[in-house]
């Protein structure tokens, strides 16, 4: 089974990513900015092939590439990214300091670059075999939401990082992104979220939130057989809230 890096992996959507691979039978190298070592062991229980769980700060250079050389060592390299880390931040404009723009810039779309870009560097891929790369992005990234401007800007620029890969990688590497809406996280959770966010994330369709394990099987299937004629694209688990 394949090699698979899972960032973002110590709860919410890359937890049940880490644990869908698992089921599959995967290598996974698990990172996060804490080391997702409880994660790494419902893994193992989940029948991952072999697990390695990595402290990662996805926003700094070095950090991300200590788990490159972790890869280089324990795996000879890698065949998926699913790249979860993010935050979000909510914050009326003129009350968002710039510290706060530069923390979800650093961690959601430098991030993304840093990561995919170490984990690209490992994908020995073919149009035969294709590795695929997978960011997570959000349904704000089309649709825009006041009071969250930095978030919404990280998630849009993660969708531009997306589609150059895609043209750029073609067709060794497919690359492409999960735009998720209201997902039951911790991230989401009501000590984080406004009662008028709330309210606007269950005005949609469907009426309620996803499952992390929904966007699991999402990148799943992008990952196996299904997925190899999919690339440069935003997908939209969302319940609705963006209709293309």
């Amino acid at each position: 089974m394949s090699r698979v890096l899972v960032t973002g992996a110590y709860r919410g959507i890359g937890a049940a990513c880490a644990l869908a691979y698992a089921s599959a039978g995967a290598r996974l190298v698990l990172a996060d900015i804490r080391e997702p070592e409880e994660t790494a062991q419902a893994a193992r229980a989940a029948g991952a092939a072999e697990v390695l769980s990595l402290a990662c700060d996805v926003s700094d250079e070095g950090s991300v590439g200590a788990v490159g050389q972790a890869i280089d060592t324990g795996f000879g390299g890698l065949d998926v990214l699913v790249h979860c880390a993010g935050v979000i931040h909510e914050a009326p404009l003129l009350e968002t300091p710039v510290a706060d723009f530069d923390r979800v810039i650093a961690i959601n779309l430098r991030g993304s670059f840093l990561v995919g870009q170490m984990a690209i560097a490992r994908m020995a891929a073919t149009p035969e075999d294709p590795a695929r790369a997978i960011l997570i992005a959000s349904d704000m990234a089309y649709y825009g939401r006041e009071t969250f401007s930095p978030y919404v800007a990280s998630k849009h620029g993660v969708l531009g990082l997306v589609r150059s890969w895609a043209k750029e990688f073609a067709p060794n590497i497919l690359v492409n992104a999960i735009c998720p809406g209201p997902i039951d996280t911790e991230m989401l959770g009501a000590a984080n979220m406004s009662a008028d966010w709330r309210a606007k994330e269950l005005a949609i369709p469907l009426a309620r939130f996803g499952q992390p394990q929904e966007i699991a099987a999402l990148a799943l299937f992008l990952s196996g057989d299904g997925g190899r004629y999919i690339t440069g694209q935003g997908i939209g688990p969302n319940g609705g809230s963006v209709m293309p």
